[in-house]
């Protein structure tokens, strides 16, 4: 058996898939990751316009753990009353904003949430993935959620989770419900 050198090293990781939990899986790494006491940064892209427990929850983590919404909320789907362009510059200065808590090396760990969804939408276009990727050097771990991964981000990967729906509450028509699913 060939030894290797390299033991650890900071990883990229995706969760994506449509099965539920993606998000979920990044808050439960962060939540790992403060356990040991590193600084983390979670920048989430299209969401926005709705309260998720999940940001009640993440300022309990403070000042461990720093949150930016960046998104104007979801794109095209039930109170979205934004333009694209609207969207399009808030996922940018998202991206502004990433490259810059990236590359100042202040964390060891960065959630990019929902990062996939903003680049298949097309609110992020690859070269500004392509900058986000370039600014983490190897300084961190990096995760990206969201459906959708582009092929070029899954081949760059050193983890890639894939959810996938075998079942879901909704089908049986039950609701989303707070503390499960936002």
């Amino acid at each position: 058996m060939a030894e290797n050198k390299e033991k650890t090293r900071p990883l990229l990781i995706v969760y994506t898939g449509d099965g539920k939990g993606k998000t979920t899986a990044a808050l439960g790494m962060c939540i790992r990751a403060v356990g040991y006491g590193w600084k983390i940064c979670i920048i989430q892209f299209v969401k926005g316009s709705w309260k998720y427990g999940e940001l009640k929850g993440i300022r309990r983590l403070e000042p461990d753990v720093e949150l930016h919404t960046v998104g104007e909320g979801f794109v095209g789907i039930i109170d979205d009353d934004k333009t694209f362009q609207e969207h399009r510059r808030a996922a940018g200065k998202g991206v502004e904003l990433a490259v810059d808590k990236i590359s100042s090396g202040q964390y060891q760990l960065v959630i990019l949430d929902e990062l996939n969804v903003a680049v298949n939408l097309g609110l992020v276009d690859p070269q500004q993935l392509d900058a986000i990727l370039a600014a983490r050097g190897k300084r961190q771990h990096l995760v990206i959620t969201g459906r959708n991964a582009p092929d070029a981000l899954v081949a760059q990967a050193d983890l890639v989770t894939e959810m996938r729906e075998v079942k879901h509450p909704f089908k049986q028509g039950i609701l989303a419900q707070k503390g499960i699913d936002w």
